[in-house]
């Protein structure tokens, strides 16, 4: 008799057990109706795009939908973005909304999150649509890992068919689009489909959360790998008329790493076939009305680079000394002047603020560590940054020629920075137009000394008489 209850006590506790680790692995209120993915393999930066039909099914009102990553995933995650629509087809309208990384107790499989705040919270019954965009460097891996001069690159790409989310998802599908035809193997989840460039995976039905359906998928991607590994931008203001731009590079390229013996003949006569993963040149694009524009490493100036201006950009097409094979590394420094009144407006409270851009100026470019100084003028004070996502914020101190108090610098530093990155952000700070007259006065009164000097010493009779 009392094994008897000892047992049913035993399948109880299991029972509660489970029903506590379901409990917390899924997340009631919502239900996404539908959901198609799109995934952009055609440079080495992943870019995934995301549309969510979301269903409220509980009487309480939904203010936050939650996206979930693997910890693979977040931990190469560059940018996440989300947008609710309104209207239909051309009438369509975009509200950006607010996104940040959250955490969860007992999350399965150490499972990551965001959170996307609503506008409005959701009542029970309706629905709302979301389109989201977020963005993985180093995902795709070189395989061969080394490859020859005259061979092309191949690369794995590891995700899953199914969507990884919290929410039951009644309906999905993804695309995956591959930037060539060569696909030299993917894994098969029926239902699945190629055509040309594209791999089409679904569509699936009634998947509960956190589902996953591992797939790799190894196919050519000849795109140049250009990796930033470090980039320190020094941006000076100088209430003279100018504003001046210094970078330091540290490039590598970041794809299958060259083998063999490199051969420049080779290179130059069989462009289409030698090299096809390399890059000989970059393409930045600065702010309009650049001038005194200088490009040089650690040898000296580098003279192949081409610049090209209008009123709207300036495109600066530089080359480094040598091709960048997989593995391969350049050093270098770009400089460049623009005028004040482009980038430095007046606020209303009396304020200043300089208003320029974050990001690297490569096109398709990653940048594992970028840091942005700001030299305020001398005699700065109270300087904020306004920058719409996170990054680290301090503040130092610089001394030039001339200065006394020395020169505020505020320091941005921001990791795994991607081209949407490359937006613009505001440095405000006071500064009262009496320490313009610093360094004139301090000039004007060495140079008065020394006459006055130079006078006393002339009329000073400094001869011996009897």
């Amino acid at each position: 008799m009392a094994a008897a209850i000892f047992s049913l006590f035993i399948f109880f506790f299991s029972l509660f057990i489970i029903q506590t680790t379901s409990s917390s692995s899924s997340l009631p209120g919502l239900q996404i109706l539908h959901a198609e993915r799109q995934i952009d393999l055609s440079s080495h930066i992943v870019r995934v795009y995301l549309t969510l039909k979301v269903e409220n099914v509980e009487d309480a009102p939904a203010s936050k939908v939650l996206l979930a990553f693997t910890p693979t995933q977040f931990d190469h995650l560059s940018l996440v973005k989300a947008a609710i629509t309104f209207g239909k087809k051309k009438k369509k309208s975009y509200v950006p909304l607010e996104v940040s990384p959250t955490e969860l107790p007992n999350s399965p499989n150490e499972t990551k999150y965001y959170a996307i705040s609503l506008v409005k919270p959701l009542a029970k019954g309706e629905t709302t649509t979301l389109e989201i965009l977020y963005i993985l460097t180093h995902s795709l891996e070189p395989f061969p890992v080394e490859i020859s001069q005259s061979e092309s690159q191949l690369v794995y790409y590891h995700d899953s068919a199914v969507i990884l989310s919290p929410y039951h998802i009644k309906q999905q599908a993804t695309i995956v689009q591959i930037p060539s035809n060569k696909v030299e193997s993917f894994t098969q989840v029926e239902p699945a489909q190629r055509s040309g460039s594209d791999l089409r995976y679904g569509p699936y039905e009634d998947r509960s959360p956190y589902s996953n359906s591992p797939i790799v998928i190894h196919f050519e991607n000849n795109h140049p790998f250009a990796v930033v590994e470090e980039l320190e931008r020094e941006i000076e203001i100088s209430h003279w008329g100018t504003v001046q731009v210094t970078e330091h590079y540290k490039l590598a390229n970041a794809g299958a790493k060259h083998k063999g013996v490199f051969s420049r003949v080779e290179y130059q006569s069989k462009p289409t076939a030698s090299g096809v993963s390399s890059f000989k040149h970059l393409l930045a694009e600065l702010p309009p009305r650049v001038h005194s524009v200088y490009y040089r490493d650690d040898i000296g100036n580098i003279s192949s680079s081409r610049l090209r201006t209008n009123s709207k950009k300036s495109e600066l097409l530089i080359e480094p000394r040598y091709p960048l094979f997989g593995g391969w590394k350049a050093t270098f420094v770009i400089g460049y002047a623009v005028p004040l009144q482009d980038f430095l407006f007046e606020s209303t409270a009396g304020a200043r603020y300089l208003n320029f851009s974050f990001g690297c100026p490569f096109a398709d470019t990653v940048v594992d560590k970028l840091t942005v100084k700001v030299v305020l003028p001398e005699g700065s004070k109270d300087p904020s940054v306004k920058v719409i996502f996170p990054v680290e914020q301090s503040l130092k101190t610089k001394y030039s020629y001339l200065d006394i108090v020395g020169r505020t610098v505020v320091v941005l530093e921001k990791k795994n920075v991607a081209p949407e990155h490359n937006v613009p952000f505001q440095v405000h700070y006071k500064f009262n137009p009496i320490f313009m007259l610093a360094e004139p006065l301090m000039l004007v009164s060495a140079f008065f000394l020394f006459f006055v000097t130079s006078l006393v010493y002339l009329h000073i009779d400094l001869s011996l008489r009897k």
